[in-house]
């Protein structure tokens, strides 16, 4: 592989970096352009901004992750069902300009019925596949809509999303509980969050488990402070709940995702006595580089 212009573009930041022929980063760069703050029209111009440079001196191929290919972003890429892996994804590329800029289609699978889909988390697990040098794992990527993957010999099986940092947000600032919270979350407070996680996973429901995030103010068993980080304990709890992990599972997790909100989930993954190991952004580019050597490979 020679040149590679990695590019993930999300809802709200685009994200690229220019990588050598060895998958070395030789520059980066973040601005917060996500597809939402694009005009109609103008994904070529703002692609061409910021990494029309990088092209024109290398020459190389563009591939983009993310929400780019989205019905909302520069064109639509129909997604790859599952299973699929590494060989699959590449000979699902939506090309933009044929040869030169490509967008990574993202995968759909099915759980009773019932449709899911993801753009974006395919290419870091793929990253981190590579990585971890391994074939197989179960992972989990935080975030806003919370995405956990079974990878079995390369290849994602099945994945499931949770809603997890959005609930958070509606609970914390359109429920009857933002009124015994503060306006800021501040620091994580340990023994809060695993305060949260524990009942979480003691009560089976987040229904009425939310609430004693009222009941606890209300006859002041926590701290106002407190608050913030045990609803985030409750909320990360029933996601890990409905995963049948707590205490039954040897299988180490791999967190994928921001520093912050990865050693968030290892903290509650450690409480729950359940093992893991994290990778960060640098997955998104050891990904996009994998799917450009299949590429090449399949020529």
């Amino acid at each position: 592989m020679n040149h590679l212009i990695a590019v993930d573009w999300g809802t709200s930041s685009l994200r690229g970096a220019l990588l050598g022929g060895d998958g070395a980063v030789l520059e980066e760069i973040s601005v917060p352009a996500g597809i939402l703050m694009v005009p109609a029209g103008g994904f070529a111009s703002v692609f061409a901004q910021h990494f029309g440079r990088w092209q024109q001196a290398t020459g190389a191929l563009a591939l983009i992750a993310g929400m780019a290919g989205s019905r909302q972003g520069w064109q639509e890429a129909a997604y790859c069902a599952c299973p699929a892996g590494f060989a699959d994804v590449a000979s699902h590329l939506h090309w933009i300009e044929p040869g030169r800029i490509a967008l990574v289609p993202g995968l759909s699978c099915e759980d009773r019925g019932v449709p899911d889909v993801m753009r974006g988390e395919e290419t870091q697990v793929f990253g981190a596949l590579d990585l971890l040098s391994i074939d197989g794992a179960r992972m989990v990527l935080p975030g806003t809509h919370s995405k956990w993957v079974q990878v079995e010999q390369r290849r994602i099986t099945g994945f499931r999303t949770f809603m997890t940092g959005e609930m958070y947000a509606l609970l914390r600032q359109h429920s009857i509980l933002a009124r015994t919270l503060p306006e800021t979350d501040g620091e994580l407070d340990a023994a809060a969050f695993r305060r949260g996680l524990v009942h979480a996973a003691e009560s089976a429901s987040l229904l009425h488990a939310a609430f004693s995030v009222r009941t606890l103010a209300l006859f002041e068993r926590l701290p106002s402070g407190c608050m913030p980080s045990y609803l985030s304990g409750l909320v990360i709890g029933e996601e890990l709940r409905a995963q049948g992990l707590a205490g039954a599972s040897r299988e180490m997790v791999v967190v994928i995702g921001s520093p912050a909100l990865a050693a968030r989930y290892q903290m509650a993954l450690e409480t729950l006595g359940i093992a893991s190991t994290t990778i960060g952004a640098q997955a998104t580019w050891h990904g996009l580089s994998a799917i450009a050597q299949q590429l090449e490979q399949s020529a």
